[in-house]
């Protein structure tokens, strides 16, 4: 067996193992080449069936050493997001996004006005005074999320068995692609296991760290 494929293999044992009693979906994400893709956010949808209702808990997005912290962020449709900015300068950031458009002048501290993010999709967050700093909103119609740890790994629970659709997704997919698998989810057994590899983008290397 490769020593990726072993890996992989042992990394789903270990999360279904944790998980041996509970109702859920384990999920391994690799690029092409077998790399593992830790910031990958995976949700989760009841097939032919809208999720269940929750009210979306609050999330945090600050401004730290020049970055967004964190990177990737997924919350799901109506959550409320915060941006304080803990840096010692002020900053203005904004999205140009169609599934959420904002824009916070130039602030410090926690001036920023909370945002709420009512549509399903992807936004991307830019600062108009330091062109360096990124980040990403996933928002998904559904309370079944997570986002991959640094081993590409992610682990799901679910309310009840049944058949769900499960999703992929990655800021540096190449062509945006969000892959899906139809799964059977058992209740009451080891978590049922899903293995992506992602088509990425090429690494662009910035010439000023060189």
């Amino acid at each position: 067996m490769h020593s990726v494929t072993r890996h992989v293999v042992f990394h789903l044992s270990l999360l279904s193992a944790a998980g041996a009693g509970a109702t859920g979906i384990a999920v391994q994400v690799q690029d092409a080449t077998g790399k593992v893709l830790p910031d990958t956010v995976v949700y989760v949808e009841p097939e032919g069936g809208a999720p269940a209702a929750k009210s979306p808990p609050a999330a945090q997005i600050e401004q730290k050493g020049l970055k967004f912290m964190p990177l990737v962020t997924v919350v799901q449709v109506g959550s409320t997001i915060n941006f304080p900015n803990n840096d010692k300068v002020r900053h203005h950031i904004y999205s140009f996004s169609p599934a959420h458009k904002f824009d916070q002048k130039l602030y410090s501290g926690q001036a920023a006005s909370p945002q709420v993010f009512d549509k399903a999709g992807t936004v991307v967050l830019g600062c108009n005074i330091h062109d360096k700093m990124i980040a990403y909103v996933k928002v998904v119609d559904t309370p079944y999320f997570a986002k991959t740890d640094g081993s590409g790994a992610a682990r799901i629970e679910l309310p009840a068995a049944g058949k769900y659709v499960v999703k992929a997704w990655h800021y540096n997919t190449l062509g945006g692609a969000t892959p899906e698998q139809t799964l059977t989810v058992k209740a009451g057994s080891e978590l049922t296991t899903a293995i992506f590899k992602l088509p990425m983008k090429p690494v662009v290397v910035d010439d000023a760290s060189l």
